[in-house]
């Protein structure tokens, strides 16, 4: 035998039908800014402890990334920082929760000390490490880390593209434009193979002779690493000084926000607001790319 259904609340004096059905439907603002609010907080927490999406805005990176690609950044590699923190509005300070250190190779998030805004380099050298550049190659505690010559890397020629203060992103390649017999127009850019000590290895573009391809040897202090971009002709990165929008040295590690991990997507620069656009300014093989430095075995080991 079912249970009788419940009678309805009898109606207050002088209410009539439509108040009554006015009041029932009337918003519960109050749980509906908590449960806004329950969500952004979730949507902070995952990027800052977890993972979060990265668009690359310059071409500092090349050959591995490309301007318009978006990748995933892990938050966990090496701890909790400061600098994890997805939005940068808290004072800043050196803590870090469960800290690792980040291996050769590995293509981090830095946060300049002098600036809230992420930039993307490689770890080339580590805490205690002996470093110096000479003619463009790395000296790693006294020893040349090994360049090898590879075929020039060949880069779509994205004319769309826009990098800083709106100029084209490959105005300083244009010698090494050309059309290849397909018709294709490509870059292609003289590149060469790096193998750090670890195996770690990894393509790099060096295609001028200009300051920052000397320096002194130095040490890198404990709990600091030095960091290059890929594009070693077209990166302020531990070579240059903070007022070259550099970093100024070695990388504090409770500057060093997260660890890239792969390519979600990528796109030419073809795209407008409208996003029907986008499926047309996709970049094919991009999607899944590892952005973890293949491994080699070294002579010796």
């Amino acid at each position: 035998m079912s249970d009788p259904a419940p009678e309805p609340l009898p109606a207050q004096p002088g209410q009539t039908a439509p108040e009554k059905a006015a009041e029932k439907e009337r918003i519960d603002w109050i749980a509906e800014i908590r449960g806004l609010i329950l969500m952004l907080g979730a949507v902070l927490a995952f990027h800052s402890l977890l993972a979060k999406p990265f668009y690359i805005p310059s071409i500092s990176m090349m050959p591995g990334l490309l301007v318009g690609d978006r990748l995933v950044v892990s938050k966990f590699p090496y701890g909790w920082n400061w600098s994890s923190v997805s939005f940068h509005i808290l004072p800043r300070g050196n803590w870090r929760v469960l800290g690792g250190t980040p291996q050769y190779g590995d293509i981090v998030i830095v946060v300049p000390r002098n600036r809230t805004d992420d930039l993307i380099k490689r770890v080339v050298a580590l805490p205690g490490d002996r470093i110096a550049v000479k003619d463009g190659q790395i000296v790693l505690n006294g020893k040349p880390v090994p360049q090898v010559v590879e075929p020039p890397v060949q880069l779509p020629a994205d004319d769309d593209l826009a990098c800083d203060y709106g100029q084209h992103c490959y105005a300083d390649f244009a010698a090494y434009r050309t059309r290849l017999p397909s018709g294709r127009v490509v870059y292609e850019l003289p590149t060469f193979r790096e193998t750090l000590p670890n195996g770690a290895s990894y393509l790099i573009i060096d295609h001028l002779r200009q300051q920052l391809d000397t320096m002194d040897e130095i040490t890198v202090p404990a709990d600091h690493v030095f960091v290059m971009g890929d594009n070693r002709d077209h990166s302020a990165d531990s070579r240059a000084a903070l007022w070259e929008n550099g970093l100024g040295g070695p990388v504090p590690l409770s500057d060093v926000g997260g660890r890239a991990e792969f390519v979600t997507f990528s796109l030419n620069g073809s795209q407008t607001l409208n996003p029907l656009s986008w499926w047309g300014a996709l970049r094919d093989g991009r999607a899944g790319r590892s952005l973890r430095p293949d491994m080699v075995q070294q002579k010796g080991n």
